[in-house]
Formats: structure tokens, C-alpha cells, sequence
């Protein structure tokens, strides 16, 4: 078990290169069950999700080889074990996106119910409907779902709610079935975007994205394509934030500042001059203490959920007072009891948290809840006076590649420790 000891109360200056995008990657690497050849895979990120995606895959069958150039060759082509197992699937939520394209390609699938981050209940029952709707037989018994079909079959999929992982799920399970699929109030994620790109350059036939309608005409075979992992939006504005909450100056590079517009609005509003080009995005807070923003989470291209808990760290100290709601996930506040701990003054009102900020924050020791709650103690503890120790940082690693290394790169001071 590691543990991160920070050293708090420097301004965060300099130039870092955000990585690819977590939630890219892991539905693209499970859209290698689809291809009759390899697919091979370059900007993605060295992360615990990627390594368990990747056993995940190699224990199905697949097989994968890390390139000179640090991409990734995935051979899902022929898998012999059509299970996705507990053991492998309990630590991340993603693994149900192996469902939609076993059904299609394989005609059956034994997914064990999925885990991850404690931040909700986030129900499986949507994709699950849709595939039914596509011609799947589905039985969850026993923690797991036992999925078979003849063959899928192209239909209207209207979603009740907007859902990342259901859309694109069903958008891949579409590419092989027989006919058209029509996915209404779909997913605009720039994640979701970045799938279609690659099923794209795989053969499928996919129109409407960065819409709430894909229309995806089935075909009879995918092929083995090279593609490029978008940058990650959601590591790109944690750095972003924590530039903002120590009164510092950063560059970010390698991101795709349209895909951030929420984020970096919310910025400008708290006081942050920034200048984006057509791949990087300057912060200066010119050692200014941020101003107070409201923030609502909601589906793309509003705020997402994602940079919720960041917020609110930054909102824990700036002037003024501000409201953070959360409406996509019922359970995202476990990260306001330990900000509590360092002195901030937030009160939890339902679905709401208020935040009266304090001119600093003071180092305390802190348990990490959830992948993102995990990135707002981080903040907190850059900005904070004093030293700040964050136990289970695994809940990081899931989701930031050298965490320690890019804010050190910045003047932080941040110590890994085995404890």
C-alpha cells in the first residue's frame, strides 16, 4: 500500500503534456473483440484500469504486445474464454463494455456484475434493455450476466437517461447486427466521439456523432486499424484547477481545448486568465485567489461530473461563497468530509454541497474515497499550509499516469511512500 505526502502552500508553475484519455481507451480496447485482426493503439495511458483491461482481455483469449513506440498491438480476434470474471471485473466499472461486442461477435457472454469507484449505484439496467431490444437473451443470476443471442438485430434504442458506458455499449454491439440501429439520446462525450472515429477506421458505418442520435448501419465484419487515443480532458483540467487553487501559471499541451469549454469557462469565471491554441491551454492566476464559481454537473457539453469534486477543493478556498450539485451520480460527495478535516467549511444539503471559502486550507491525514474525490485531496493538499498525507492512492492510479511525477514537475512537492 502507498500513500502521498505532501508538502503544501507553493504556487504550481511550468509545462506538463496531458496523457490519453482513460475513458477513451478502455471502451476502444474492448472494441478489439469486434475485429477479425489487431488493432493497434498509440497515446494510451499507463494506468491500473489499462492493466486491468488488458489481463481482462489476455484471459479471454486476447493477446498484445507493447511496441517501440510505446503503442499497444491488442489481438482480440479469436477468444476462447467468453467470461468476464469477478476477480478481474470487481475493481472497474468499464468491464461491462465487453457485453455489447461478445453478444455481436461471438453470440454469448458470462460478465460478472461490474465494480469500481463507490459513487453510486450506476445500474447496468439500461444496457441491458437495449441489447434485449437487439435480440439478446438476458438472465443476471449469481453476480453474473448470462447474455446469448442468434444474431442482433438493428432497432429504435431510446434511452430514459443519458449514459456514457450504455451508449457506447450498444454502439458497438450496432456495428455488427443485422440492419439499422437508431440510439436516441445518446451520449455526446468527446470519449464517445473518439469510438466512433476508431470503429470507423475499423469499417463500421456510424453517423451522428457529437449529437444525441448515432445512426449505425450494421456490417458483416470489422478489420484491424491503427488509431490514436484522444488526450484526457479530465486529467488536463484537474492540473488546470490545481494551477488555480495555488495562484500559479500552467500549461497543459497535448489536449483539445474544445472539449474542455465547460471547464475552462468555470475558470475565467473564478478569475483565471487563459489563452488556448489549437492543443494547449495557458492558466495564470498571476498569484490571485480564485473567486467563488457555481457549478451544476450535467451530460456533455455542460460540466461534467468528472471535474465536480476538483471544484469544490478549489471552492473550499476562494471568496466568496458558492454551490456545487451534483446530478449525475447520487453518492459524489465523499470527498467534503475530508476537506472538513483541513479546515474548509462546506455543508452537505442533499444533492448540494455549499462552500464558504477560507483564505487556506492546513494540512491534515486523509483517506482516499474514489478515483476523482482522490484528485480534489490532492488539490487541497498542494494549496494547503503544512504537510497532507493521502492514504489509498490506488483510487489515483486508476485514472492519473504519474500523478506525483507532473505536479512535482510543477514545483509541488509530493512524495510517494510505502506504508
Amino acid at each position: 500500500m502507498y500513500k502521498l505526502v505532501i508538502q503544501g502552500g507553493t504556487p504550481l508553475n511550468g509545462e506538463i503534456k496531458a496523457s490519453g484519455s482513460k475513458n477513451a481507451a478502455l471502451p476502444i480496447f474492448f472494441s478489439s473483440i469486434l475485429a477479425d485482426e489487431p488493432l493497434k493503439l498509440s497515446n494510451t495511458p499507463q494506468l491500473s484500469d489499462i492493466s486491468t483491461t488488458l489481463r481482462l482481455l489476455m484471459d479471454m483469449g486476447a493477446h498484445f504486445i507493447l511496441e517501440a513506440d510505446s503503442s499497444i498491438l491488442i489481438d482480440s480476434s479469436n477468444l476462447t474464454n467468453l467470461v468476464a470474471d469477478y476477480s478481474l471485473v470487481k475493481t472497474m466499472r468499464a468491464s461491462i463494455l465487453s457485453l455489447g461486442p461478445m453478444l455481436a461477435k461471438y453470440k454469448e457472454a458470462k460478465i460478472s456484475l461490474p465494480g469500481g469507484c463507490a459513487i453510486g449505484t450506476r445500474p447496468v439496467d439500461l444496457h441491458l434493455k437495449a441489447l434485449e431490444k437487439m435480440g439478446a437473451k438476458i438472465e443476471v443470476k449469481n453476480g453474473y450476466i448470462y447474455a446469448s443471442t442468434k444474431k442482433l438485430v438493428g432497432c429504435q434504442i431510446n434511452f430514459d437517461l443519458v449514459s456514457v458506458t450504455a451508449t457506447e455499449n450498444v454502439l458497438m454491439a450496432a456495428t455488427l447486427a443485422d440492419g439499422v440501429t437508431t440510439i436516441n439520446n445518446a451520449a455526446q462525450e468527446p470519449e464517445v466521439t473518439d469510438l466512433v472515429y476508431c470503429l470507423r477506421k475499423m469499417g463500421a458505418k456510424i453517423s451522428g456523432e457529437n449529437t444525441s442520435t448515432l445512426i449505425i448501419e450494421g456490417v458483416d465484419r470489422l478489420n484491424g486499424a491503427e488509431y490514436n487515443i484522444c488526450p484526457d480532458r479530465i486529467e488536463a483540467g484537474t492540473y488546470l484547477v490545481a494551477a488555480a487553487i495555488t495562484g500559479g501559471c500552467i500549461t497543459v499541451k497535448n489536449i483539445q481545448p474544445d472539449a474542455m469549454r465547460a471547464v475552462i469557462g468555470k475558470l475565467i469565471e473564478a478569475g483565471a486568465d487563459i489563452q488556448t491554441n489549437e492543443n494547449s491551454v495557458k492558466l495564470d492566476m498571476k498569484g490571485r485567489r480564485p473567486k467563488a464559481v457555481n457549478i451544476r454537473t450535467s451530460p456533455h457539453p455542460n460540466f461534467p461530473t468528472d471535474m465536480q469534486a476538483q471544484f469544490v477543493a478549489l471552492n473550499a478556498i476562494a471568496q466568496g461563497i458558492s454551490t456545487v450539485t451534483e446530478t449525475i451520480f447520487e453518492n459524489r460527495f465523499m470527498h467534503v468530509p475530508e476537506l472538513c478535516r483541513m479546515g474548509a467549511d462546506l455543508k452537505l444539503e442533499g444533492n448540494t454541497v455549499v462552500c464558504k471559502g477560507v483564505k487556506s486550507l492546513s494540512g491534515a491525514n486523509l483517506m482516499a474515497t474514489d478515483l476523482r474525490a482522490s484528485a480534489s485531496l490532492v488539490l487541497a493538499g498542494v494549496a494547503a499550509q503544512g504537510t497532507t498525507t493521502i492514504e489509498r492512492v490506488y483510487h489515483l492510479d486508476r485514472g492519473y499516469e504519474s500523478i506525483e511525477e507532473k505536479f512535482n514537475m510543477l514545483g509541488a512537492n509530493i512524495e510517494r511512500v510505502q506504508h
